[in-house]
């Protein structure tokens, strides 16, 4: 699989300085959250998180893997207000082209996750939206996988 062009160095920047998303699920027609710890890929423009095969976001994943999410900097200084929405696929790590490497860039971010066993899966990202108040009030920095 060809690897997409690089989001913008200031995105990759944020998502590499953050470690929590949270995750929008749809499924018949019924929307759900959930939040999840993550690492980052770069190479792949992709996140790995971990979550129980028994929840509701990923029984909604199943029957529809399109996802969106975000990740933000709290904060009450406007100027510093910084944020990241997104949408993609969520597939088991199993069906990723990125499966050794989603692993690895896991266990290095959360160490303690190998022992635990955990279930593992890919976000391939296909849009993300950067808010980014130190550029500016309302700066928006755009990605798209094609």
């Amino acid at each position: 699989m060809e690897q997409n062009r690089l989001l913008d160095t200031r995105i990759r920047s944020f998502l590499n300085e953050h470690h929590i998303l949270g995750l929008a699920t749809v499924a018949d027609n019924m929307p759900y959250c959930a939040t999840a710890f993550y690492a980052y890929m770069e190479e792949f423009n992709a996140f790995v998180i971990n979550s129980a095969d028994d929840t509701t976001h990923i029984a909604n994943v199943l029957k529809n893997n399109r996802i969106s999410g975000t990740i933000a900097l709290e904060t009450k200084i406007i100027g510093k207000i910084q944020g990241v929405q997104f949408c993609g696929q969520m597939i088991r790590i199993e069906e990723s082209a990125h499966q050794v490497a989603a692993r690895k860039a896991y266990y290095r971010r959360f160490p303690y996750a190998a022992f635990s066993e955990p279930k593992l899966w890919v976000i391939e990202l296909d849009f993300v939206k950067m808010t980014d108040n130190r550029l500016g009030f309302g700066k928006k920095l755009i990605w798209h996988k094609h």
